[in-house]
């Protein structure tokens, strides 16, 4: 039996070859046969420029549909797909191509002379919506294309972390890894053929490759396919969907654009929030505004989805839910690594197929990520939180290394978070621990006020005083206009961290 990925999708391909795929506001229609059928001409480009299975193949261009095409032509080829931020820079991308050491780069016209001068011997093409090397090779191949034979640990794609503690990790994702977690995605949020999927999310990370595209692949649903996230742009295409999924800076700015109403999501069943923590109060706001529950999910560049808050039971406000369907998740003490006590916070830790491998090239930063038993180390740090009959939810309390341990005690951010959040005239905040020479790290607050409101130091921290233990209480809070995030909405603490730290 064949376990290439691209082999699951096939069925529906061929079930729905006449039906729309990838529906394009103010451009061409795809249908499943067209996405087909470029994938197979591209798949036979790459073979004949010299890529064999296993070959890496770099890809930096921006969101248009022909790059889904040559995600699913590297699959077919059995070819490692390295999808790169299109926002890196020249250090980064002579890093990456270092490292993963590709046959093929495929990039942005205007980025052709960059490439080609960090290209060492990887053979580079052009690629963009209105065509590019790489589719003019493409256009005098054959459509047709034998899905490569595959075991189910061969590598599918390389995905590089975000490197904010020392260099970025290839994280290797294999075949079986990308296949179960699409089949269980599917069957855990309902999709069917008669979904559309409004898909505005990046392209070159988990959750917008993987998650969206792959449900609405195995499921032979329909992408409403933008280019980017515009909230009035949304809020109009919205109607013509089923299910959006989204970061939750998605949903504040939704709540923030005047035409996203109630009636605007009458056709919506379904929205999924992940990549970073939402805010308890914009899971109550949303809901207040359209009368959806957002689900919350919690998944990594290294293990796909992990947890779910479930379809047609409660959603739990402020966590990420319960273990997907064979995918089993613990929390243990930071001391002894053995199981932590109802309630208790600790590491989490995960196994399952949907578990990576390891890190390209890192063996012994592998070895030091995985339990003798097993368990991935996620570097997450998290409770259990007992719903109404007894189940147990996941709520993350932070990442390990965002802990601040000040005067020998710790202190977890989003307690303190949750709190200076809840203060009126806050729109959020953010709290990282800076170097002190009592202390070893000071509790520093960085606050996002809104506009209007005037906020003072001394009235947040005389506030969090009534309320927590002193120690947890910010020694200083700052205020800034916006907090530094990455391209999927996640709070840059490190940047923070670097930008406070004189004070």
């Amino acid at each position: 039996m064949n376990a290439n990925l691209y082999s699951l999708f096939e069925g529906h391909f061929a079930a729905t070859a006449d039906e729309p795929c990838l529906l394009i506001p103010n451009g061409p229609v795809v249908h499943y046969d067209d996405l087909h059928a470029l994938s197979g001409r591209i798949a036979n480009a790459l073979v004949r420029a010299g890529c064999h299975p296993g070959d890496r193949v770099a890809v930096q261009v921006d969101k248009h549909w022909e790059a889904v095409a040559l995600y699913l032509a590297c699959l077919r080829a059995r070819l490692v797909y390295l999808p790169l931020n299109i926002g890196y820079q020249k250090a980064e991308l002579a890093y990456f191509f270092g490292d993963a050491e590709p046959r093929v780069i495929v990039c942005r016209p205007e980025s052709l002379g960059l490439v080609a001068t960090l290209a060492g011997g990887a053979t580079v093409f052009t690629q963009d919506a209105t065509g590019g090397e790489l589719l003019d090779r493409a256009e005098s191949e054959s459509p047709h294309f034998d899905t490569a034979m595959t075991a189910p640990d061969d590598l599918a794609a390389i995905l590089y972390t975000s490197g904010t503690t020392g260099r970025s990790k290839g994280a290797m994702l294999s075949h079986r890894n990308l296949a179960s977690n699409a089949a269980t995605l599917v069957q855990h949020w309902g999709f069917t053929r008669g979904d559309v999927l409004l898909h505005a999310l990046p392209i070159y990370h988990v959750h917008g490759l993987f998650v969206a595209i792959h449900c609405a692949l195995l499921s032979g649903a329909r992408m409403l396919w933008l280019p980017r996230f515009d909230a009035a742009a949304v809020t109009e295409s919205l109607p013509r969907a089923t299910v959006m999924m989204g970061v939750p800076t998605f949903y504040t700015r939704l709540l923030a654009e005047p035409a996203f109403t109630r009636d605007a999501c009458r056709s919506i069943r379904l929205f999924v929030s992940g990549s970073a923590p939402l805010l308890p109060e914009t899971f109550d706001a949303f809901r207040a505004r359209t009368g959806h529950a957002i689900l919350e999910r919690y998944g990594m560049t290294e293990t796909g989805m992990i947890t779910s808050n479930p379809l047609d039971a409660a959603r739990v406000g402020g966590t990420v839910g319960l273990p997907l369907p064979g995918v089993n998740v613990r929390i243990v003490a930071a001391d002894d690594g053995g199981p932590c006590a109802g309630g208790a916070i600790g590491g989490v830790e995960v196994k399952g197929p949907n578990v990576f491998s390891g890190y390209w090239r890192m063996p012994e930063k592998t070895r030091a990520e995985f339990t003798p038993d097993g368990y991935f180390r996620t570097g997450d740090v998290g409770a259990w939180v007992a719903d109404g009959e007894g189940r147990g939810y996941l709520r993350l309390v932070g990442r390990a290394k965002d802990l601040i341990i000040t005067g020998g005690l710790n202190v977890y951010p989003l307690e303190i978070e949750e709190r200076i959040d809840a203060m009126p005239g806050v729109v959020e905040s953010a709290v990282i621990g800076v170097a002190d020479p009592d202390f070893g790290e000071a509790v520093t607050a960085v606050v996002v006020a809104r506009q209007g409101h005037t906020l003072t130091e001394r009235a947040i921290i005389a506030a969090l005083k009534r309320e927590i233990a002193t120690f947890k209480v910010p020694k200083r809070v700052h205020f800034c206009d916006d907090l530094p995030r990455n391209a999927m909405g996640k709070v840059q603490k490190n940047l923070l961290r670097e930008r406070y730290a004189a004070a």
